[in-house]
């Protein structure tokens, strides 16, 4: 797999190697701790480092699109309920989600900080951030740790696999992903880590 030159030593950047995600063709998901892994290189990165790592975390979390994801605006988030109104595009379902406690924390840090803001994720003239600055943003964060190949939809596929291996039945991710045809949700079921276990015991 091709490695993104870093500073850190050689021995470090074999670590990087073996467990940072694939090349699209081999793998179309990331594991929560390469999300988190992600949100840590993004909060480094600048005056903006807090709402690119939210950024990554709601992506992740809901299973955004990235139009989904720049699309936010606040009259969707009810913060003191702990709820979120995800509309979806491309012809998926709408639904009401929960918000986690972590969640809510940081998204109240970015109300804060821009109380009068229409969108979630602004840019610093006020205008929402583009899917093309999001992508930019997750690549150069995955570039500071060593990871390469990572593109936002694998966010929205890394939620689908964590859901159906956690034992999430495959009618509620479909719901939660907004996906119409079941066929679309099948996949993370296909390459599950657990799909097999209990098959044989001991």
């Amino acid at each position: 797999m091709r490695l993104v030159q870093t500073d850190v030593p050689t021995t470090e950047r074999r670590t990087v190697e073996k467990t940072g995600p694939q090349k699209r063709g081999d793998r179309a998901y990331l594991t929560p701790a390469e999300v988190e892994a992600l949100m840590a290189a993004a909060r480094k990165r600048g005056r903006y480092g807090h709402r690119d790592s939210t950024m990554i975390l709601m992506a992740y979390r809901h299973g955004l699109q990235v139009s989904e994801l720049v699309s936010l605006e606040w009259s969707y988030a009810d913060l003191d309920a702990g709820r979120l109104r995800v509309v979806r595009l491309k012809g998926s379902d709408d639904s009401v989600q929960p918000l986690t406690g972590r969640e809510i924390r940081a998204l109240r840090r970015i109300k804060r900080e821009r109380p009068d803001a229409r969108y979630v994720f602004e840019t610093e003239r006020g205008s929402t951030m583009t899917p093309r600055g999001f992508a930019l943003m997750l690549d150069r964060a995955a570039a500071a740790i060593g990871m390469v190949d990572v593109h936002p939809h694998l966010l929205r596929h890394g939620c689908g696999f964590k859901l159906v291996n956690d034992g999430t039945d495959t009618r509620t991710i479909a719901a939660y992903l907004g996906h119409k045809n079941m066929q679309h949700t099948m996949r993370y079921t296909k390459m599950s880590s657990t799909r097999f276990d209990g098959l044989w015991t001991d």
